[in-house]
């Protein structure tokens, strides 16, 4: 998962508010990346992630006013494109498979027991089934209902806080980790007729 840097920000909060579009094309610069692929996971088509990017640093440009400072402005901005994102799909109900890179980084955390009430790890025929594996979990993460879905994606794949994940849904953090739980139980629910019982 990513980890977030001690060091200051690219950006420059006084500037932005400023209006300077050095600031901003500096903000662009610094996020753009990991929020074009996050839009991209939750959209499943490059160019709607494009667009829904583009608006929501244009919305974060113009009401960079009504930032209060109470969670990273990274936070901020995703609050406000995970927004855009919703009503995109709330319109087209589309779906995405996840990359390799993030089934690898989610399948360690599954096979260490995050996603079964008791751990019992797999078996190394189970393992060397990786592709396999990695096609039923995808399918199982794109078959979660939208609120485990989005908990999911932000705390388990981007490597959000619960924290911060709760801010960005607007949700308390205690409710935010019941849905995180309610997630996990449903993927290993999802998952389980494919994989043997005693395996998860």
């Amino acid at each position: 998962m990513p980890e977030f840097s001690d060091t200051p920000p690219p950006y420059d909060l006084e500037a932005l508010r400023r209006g300077d579009p050095a600031a901003f094309e500096a903000l662009v610069r610094a996020e753009s990346p990991r929020l074009f692929r996050f839009l991209l996971r939750l959209l499943g088509d490059r160019e709607a992630a494009q667009s829904v990017m583009q608006e929501a640093f244009l919305q974060a440009f113009r009401r960079i006013d009504s930032f209060r400072g109470d969670s990273r402005l990274t936070t901020w901005l995703y609050g406000i494109a995970l927004n855009q994102a919703r009503v995109l799909l709330r319109k087209t109900r589309r779906y995405t498979p996840m990359d390799e890179a993030d089934l690898d980084r989610l399948q360690p955390a599954f096979s260490q027991g995050m996603y079964a009430q008791r751990y019992r790890p797999w078996p190394p025929d189970v393992l060397a089934e990786r592709e396999d594996l990695r096609r039923l979990v995808r399918e199982a993460i794109d078959r979660l209902p939208d609120t485990y879905r989005e908990v999911l994606l932000l705390r388990d794949i981007e490597g959000f806080s619960t924290e911060e994940v709760a801010q960005l849904l607007n949700l308390s953090e205690g409710a935010v980790r019941v849905r995180l739980h309610r997630a996990r139980q449903a993927l290993r629910a999802l998952l389980s007729p494919h994989i043997e019982k005693e395996d998860l």
